[in-house]
C-alpha cells in the first residue's frame, strides 16, 4: 500500500501516476491525474485573477457530480473553500455568506438559485462553471478566463476549508479545517481502509459535507486511486451506478444504506458481478441489524467509522479483516488520540462511562470568532466532541448518545441510542429514530418515530409491549409514531434534536 503522508491538499493530489484514472462520471471518459493537476492549476490562475488569495473564502454552490469534485479540488489549494448545500433557502444562503465573509461564489452555470440574488445583493462575484461534456469527467470552463499561475503551493497552516456546525440548537458554529488537518485525516482514511492506487471509491455522499469530501473523495486521491462522481444520490440509480464504476468501496450514512439496502436482492447480478472490497458507514449510528444486512447482501466487511467536522472527519473506525468488527461500537481509535472525559475534566478509566475527547493534527485549532464555545469545547488540550461514550478494555469505543440528545425523563437519565437498538429488533421494524417530547410534569418523556417494513404491520401498543420486555418501564417510549418517511437533515442523517416540534408533539 502507497498511502500518502502529505501536509497539503496539492502533495496529496501529486501522488501516484500522472497517467492514472482520478476523476470518473457516469457515461464519461476518465480524467487523469495528469489533468486534474492541470485544471487545478488553471483555475487557480483565475482566482488570482480576480484577486482572490489563499485565506479568502470561496462560496461553493454546486450539485454533487465530477465538476464539483474537481473544483473543490482547485479552489481549496488556492484559496479557502466554503462548500454549501445547494437546497438553501435565499434567508440561509445570505446568513452562510455574510458569516462567511465570501470574496466570490462558485456555481454551476445556468443553475436556478436563490443565492445569485443573494451574492449580488452583497455585492460579491459569481464565477460560473460549465460542464465541458466533450472532454473527460469534471472537465470544465469558467466565466473568469483561465490563467497560469503555477503550480499551487500552500502552507500546512493555511485554512484550507470552512464548514458550519448543523446549528440544530444554536448559531451554526464555524470550523476552519487546515492543509494539516485535512490531509492527516485523508491519510487516516486510507491507512484504516488499506486503500491503494487500485481502489475506486462510488462517491454518493453529498460534496458539501466533511464525509464526501475527506473520505471518498481525498482519501481515495492520496493514495493514486480514483473515485466515480455520479449526480445527486439516487436510490434507483445507485446499482446502474455502481455496475459501470467498477468501484470497490463506497461510504454512506445508515439512512442512505438503508435504501440501497431495500432494492438489494433486485440488484444480485450487480453485487456478484462489481465484488466490493468493503462497505463504509459514519455520520451517525449504523445499527447493528443494518451491518449484518450489509454484510449478507453484498458478501463484504460493512465498516462503521465515526466522524465529525471538527476532527476533519475520522476519529475511529471498526478495522478490516483479520481484526474483529464489533457491532454497536465504533470501533478503536482511527487517527487522532481518544479518551473518555468527566464533567470535571478528568481522564476515566476503561469501562466508565463518560464525554468522547480527541486531540490530534487532524482536529480543528478551534472556532473562527468564538472565544466563548472555544473555551467550552477544548479542556487540556483535548477537544470535547459532545458525544457520550465507553472504551472498553481492547480499545473499542461505544457511543451512547450525544450528550444534548440524553432524554431527562424527571430526574431519569435515558440514552437514546438503546431505545432504537430494542426497538430494531422487532422484526417488523425498518427504521426508528428515539427522541424526547414535551412533558408537562417530567419536563421529558420518550418518544420514537417508525418506519416499518413493506407488508408489516404492528400496533403502537404492541411495540411498546415488545419494548417493555428488554428496557425499564421508564425507558419504554410512552408515544410511537409510525411513519412513511424520517424525516432527515441535508446529508441524510435522522436528527433527534427538535424532532418533536417538527412532528408536533406538545406537552
Amino acid at each position: 500500500m502507497s498511502v500518502s503522508t502529505s501536509n497539503t491538499i496539492a502533495d496529496l493530489l501529486r501522488v501516484g501516476d500522472p497517467a492514472a484514472p482520478a476523476i470518473g462520471a457516469p457515461n464519461r471518459k476518465m480524467m487523469s491525474r495528469r489533468e486534474l493537476l492541470q485544471l487545478v492549476d488553471h483555475t487557480g490562475g483565475a482566482l488570482r485573477t480576480l484577486g482572490i488569495q489563499q485565506d479568502h473564502a470561496v462560496a461553493m454552490v454546486m450539485p454533487n457530480g465530477p465538476e464539483m469534485a474537481v473544483a473543490f479540488a482547485a479552489v481549496v489549494n488556492w484559496a479557502i473553500a466554503a462548500p454549501l448545500n445547494p437546497i438553501y433557502r435565499a434567508e440561509e444562503f445570505d446568513f452562510y455568506l455574510g458569516d462567511l465573509d465570501a470574496k466570490a461564489l462558485l456555481i454551476q452555470g445556468g443553475a436556478d438559485s436563490p443565492v445569485r440574488a443573494v451574492a449580488a445583493q452583497r455585492k460579491i462575484p459569481i464565477i460560473e462553471l460549465t460542464a465541458d461534456e466533450s472532454a473527460p469527467a469534471g472537465s470544465y470552463t469558467l466565466s473568469v478566463p483561465f490563467a497560469d499561475a503555477g503550480p499551487a503551493r500552500p502552507r500546512p497552516e493555511d485554512v484550507a476549508l470552512v464548514l458550519h456546525t448543523s446549528g440544530t440548537t444554536s448559531r451554526p458554529k464555524l470550523v476552519p479545517l487546515s492543509h494539516r488537518n485535512i490531509a492527516t485525516s485523508a491519510h487516516n482514511v486510507a491507512t484504516t481502509l488499506a486503500l491503494t492506487s487500485q481502489d475506486r471509491c462510488l462517491v454518493i455522499m453529498p460534496l458539501f459535507h466533511i464525509h464526501g469530501l475527506v473520505a471518498a473523495l481525498l482519501a481515495s486521491l492520496s493514495v493514486g486511486g480514483s473515485v466515480h462522481c455520479p449526480p445527486p444520490f439516487h436510490t434507483l440509480k445507485f446499482f446502474g451506478w455502481l455496475d459501470e464504476s467498477k468501484a470497490t468501496w463506497f461510504t454512506a450514512v445508515p439512512t442512505m444504506h438503508q435504501t440501497i439496502l431495500a432494492r438489494a436482492h433486485n440488484n444480485a447480478d450487480v453485487i456478484a458481478r462489481r465484488k466490493l472490497r468493503f462497505v463504509r458507514s459514519s455520520s451517525a449510528p449504523l445499527p447493528p441489524q443494518v451491518m449484518r444486512q450489509l454484510e449478507e447482501a453484498f458478501g463484504c466487511p460493512a465498516i462503521e467509522s465515526y466522524g465529525m467536522t471538527e476532527a476533519a472527519h475520522q476519529m475511529a473506525s471498526n478495522p478490516l479483516p483479520p481484526l474483529p468488527r464489533r457491532p454497536g461500537t465504533v470501533g478503536i481509535a482511527a487517527g487522532p488520540e481518544i479518551a473518555i472525559m468527566n464533567a470535571d475534566g478528568k481522564l476515566l478509566a476503561p469501562g466508565e462511562i463518560g464525554e468522547v475527547v480527541i486531540r490530534g493534527e487532524n482536529v480543528t485549532a478551534g472556532y473562527l470568532h468564538n472565544p466563548r464555545a472555544n473555551a467550552e469545547a477544548f479542556t487540556n488540550g483535548w477537544f470535547r466532541t459532545g458525544d457520550q461514550g465507553v472504551i472498553d478494555a481492547d480499545g473499542y469505543l461505544s457511543l451512547t448518545g450525544r450528550l444534548k440528545e440524553i432524554i431527562n425523563r424527571g430526574g431519569e437519565k435515558i440514552a437514546p441510542r438503546e431505545v432504537d437498538d430494542v426497538l430494531m429488533n422487532h422484526p417488523a421494524v425498518a427504521q426508528v429514530v428515539t427522541f424526547a417530547m414535551p412533558h408537562d410534569k417530567l419536563g421529558e418523556d420518550v418518544a420514537a418515530a417508525v418506519v416499518l417494513c413493506d407488508g408489516r404491520s404492528i400496533t403502537e401498543q404492541e411495540l411498546r409491549n415488545f419494548a417493555a420486555i428488554h428496557l425499564a418501564e421508564f425507558k419504554v417510549p410512552r408515544k410511537i409514531l409510525f411513519l412513511p418517511e424520517i424525516p432527515k437533515g441535508a446529508t441524510g442523517k435522522l436528527q433527534r434534536i427538535g424532532l418533536a416540534q417538527r412532528l408536533g408533539l406538545s406537552a
